[in-house]
C-alpha cells in the first residue's frame, strides 16, 4: 500500500496566516525523509477553510523540494478555471517533478467559493464534464480542438508537452450518483473521502466501478482520504481526535453553509438536502456530539497497532491501495501534528508498504466493523 500525507491549511483566529502555511511547509518537508509515497495539495478559497488556493502551484514548490513522492491533487475544481490553462499547469509540473504527478478533481460545494469566480453554481456538472474533456485532450493530443457549451477552442496545441502521460493518473471526486457518472465516462478513477459508514463507501465504489465497465473503462483502485491519530495510547489517540475533529463541523458550516439548505434548490446540488438537516441538527450540543463520535470512528484513531488493525479493515472494504491521509486537522498544533505524523511514520508505515499482506487491493467480503450509523453525516475535505 501506498500512503501519501495531504496538507489542509485550516485558519486559526489570531495567528498570522503565514505562521499557519509555513508550519503546513515544514510538514511538507518531512514527507520524503520520513517515507511517505506521496504529498497532495487542496484547492479552496476566500474563507480560511483551507488555505490552499493554487494545489498546482504548492506541488511545483515541493516538486523542487523532493526526488522521490509523487504529487497529487485533491482537488483542482474545474469549474473555477480555463482547462487549457490548467492543462499547461499540468504538463509543466509533470516535467518538473518527473512525471511523478497524480491528479484528482473536483466540481465544488461551496456557493461562497462560485459567488467568488462569478460562475453560476448550476452550471458545474456541466462545466466540469467539458473541461474536463478538454484537459484530457489537450494533453493525450499533440493537437487539439472543441466546439462545446462553455468552450469554444480553435485549434491549438499546449507546450511544453508533458513528458509522461498524465491524463492516465486522473482521479474525481464525487458524492452524487450523478457525479459519479459523469467521472465513470471520463475514464476516471475514484478518489475517495471517508466521510460515511465504511459499508456505504464500498456501496459507492462497487456503483462507480460497475459504471466504470460499462463506459469501457476497467476500474482503477480508488485513492483513500481520511484523518489519522497515532498515539502510544488509545485515550490520547481518541483525546487528540474528538477534540480536534469535532472542531471540524463549524469551519466546514461556515464555508459551505450546508445548515441552511440551500443547495438543495441549485441545480446539480439537490441530494445536498439531506446534509443540511444533519448539519442544522449540530447546533445542538448531544447532536454535535454524537456526530462527532461518529465521524470520530470512521477515521483512523488509536496506536500504531490500532491503525494497521484499522486499515487493513479499511482496505478489506474499499479494495484502495493508496491511502492519503490528513495527520494535521482541527488546528491542531503543529508540534502535535508532527508528533503524530513521526509514530505513524515509525511504526505503521514499514509495515503498510512491505507486508504483502497490504501489498494488493482486497475486495473480499466486508468484516463486520464497529461502525456506527451516521445519520447522513458528510465532512467534505
Amino acid at each position: 500500500m501506498k500512503v501519501g500525507m495531504a496538507m489542509n491549511m485550516l485558519y486559526e483566529h489570531g495567528k498570522p496566516d503565514v505562521a499557519v502555511v509555513q508550519e503546513h511547509f515544514q510538514l511538507g518537508d518531512l514527507v520524503e525523509p520520513l517515507g511517505f509515497d506521496s504529498l497532495w495539495a487542496l484547492e479552496h478559497h476566500f474563507t480560511g477553510y483551507a488555505m490552499s488556493p493554487a494545489p498546482l502551484q504548492l506541488l511545483a514548490y515541493f516538486a523542487g523540494r523532493t526526488k522521490r513522492i509523487q504529487l497529487g491533487t485533491s482537488v483542482v475544481v474545474l469549474p473555477w478555471h480555463d482547462p487549457i490553462r490548467v492543462a499547461e499547469q499540468i504538463a509543466l509540473l509533470d516535467i518538473m517533478c518527473g512525471g511523478r504527478c497524480l491528479f484528482g478533481f473536483g466540481r465544488g460545494a461551496a456557493s461562497t467559493e462560485y459567488e467568488g469566480f462569478r460562475i453560476p453554481m448550476g452550471e458545474a456538472r456541466p462545466r466540469f464534464a467539458e473541461a474536463a474533456e478538454i484537459v484530457v485532450k489537450a494533453l493525450a493530443n499533440d493537437s487539439f480542438e472543441h466546439d462545446g457549451q462553455f468552450f469554444k477552442i480553435p485549434r491549438l496545441s499546449i507546450r511544453p508537452r508533458p513528458m509522461s502521460n498524465p491524463e492516465r493518473r486522473f482521479y474525481a471526486s464525487s458524492v452524487s450518483p450523478e457525479s459519479a457518472e459523469v467521472i465513470a465516462k471520463l475514464g476516471f478513477g475514484m478518489l475517495m473521502i471517508m466521510q460515511n459508514e465504511w459499508a456505504k463507501c464500498r456501496e459507492d465504489i462497487e456503483t462507480f466501478q460497475t459504471m466504470s465497465r460499462a463506459a469501457g473503462f476497467t476500474p482503477k483502485a480508488p485513492i483513500i482520504l481520511t484523518n489519522i491519530s497515532c498515539a502510544e495510547t488509545r485515550e490520547e489517540a481518541n483525546e487528540r481526535a474528538i477534540k480536534y475533529l469535532g472542531r471540524k463541523w463549524q469551519s466546514i458550516d461556515d464555508h459551505y453553509h450546508f445548515s441552511d439548505g440551500h443547495l438543495a434548490n441549485v441545480k446539480g446540488y439537490e441530494a445536498y438536502g439531506k446534509t443540511a438537516r444533519t448539519y442544522a441538527k449540530l447546533k445542538d450540543p448531544a447532536n454535535l456530539k454524537k456526530a462527532t463520535d461518529f465521524y470520530v470512528s470512521i477515521q483512523i484513531v488509536g496506536t500504531p497497532d490500532d491503525c494497521l488493525q484499522q486499515l487493513g479493515d479499511l482496505q478489506k472494504v474499499t479494495g484502495h491501495e493508496h491511502l492519503v491521509a490528513e495527520f494535521s486537522f482541527g488546528n491542531l498544533p503543529h508540534h502535535e501534528a508532527e508528533k503524530n505524523a513521526r509514530l505513524f511514520a515509525d511504526r505503521c508505515l514499514p509495515t503498510l508498504q512491505r507486508d504483502p499482506a497490504f501489498a494488493a487491493p482486497r475486495t473480499t467480503a466486508a468484516p463486520a466493523l464497529k461502525r456506527a450509523a451516521g445519520d447522513g453525516i458528510f465532512a467534505p475535505a
